[in-house]
């Protein structure tokens, strides 16, 4: 990071757009190392029409880029359960992620349900869900 604001401040002789792009490059660099942070799991349910998963994590647009590749679409049973008690929703992009899940799982004939989510996440999710199109 510290060469390519150095090679900025050098190419441009400009100090405030060097500092632009080394914040840039670290937000970038943050964003990449935390998005691999979010799991999901496959958490123990009684009922074998049902599967439970809990999504442990923050999800924001880097984090939730995976998230649409961690269910097992074709071989969950009828009722899916998606407990996000555990995470928290950042952007719209994780919004529109959920949708894209809920829409796998409706393709193959499946109900999917999410619990858990707290008051920010709950408010973001009830705001955008169905509304953003281009869902993954």
């Amino acid at each position: 990071m510290m060469v390519s604001t150095v090679a900025v401040v050098v190419a441009t002789h400009n100090l405030a757009i060097g500092v632009i792009v080394g914040v840039i490059v670290a937000m970038v660099m943050f964003a990449r190392r935390v998005a691999h942070f979010t799991q999901v799991v496959d958490v123990a349910h009684p009922d074998q029409d049902t599967r439970v998963y809990a999504v442990v994590g923050e999800l924001f647009f880097a984090s939730s880029n995976d998230l649409v590749h961690q269910f097992d679409y074709v071989g969950d049973p009828e009722n899916v359960v998606i407990d996000m008690s555990q995470s928290h929703i950042w952007d719209a992009s994780t919004v529109a992620t959920l949708d894209a899940i809920q829409t796998r799982y409706a393709a193959k004939g499946k109900n999917v349900t999410i619990i858990g989510l707290n008051d920010a996440s709950q408010e973001r999710h009830q705001r955008l869900a169905g509304h953003l199109a281009g869902s993954h």
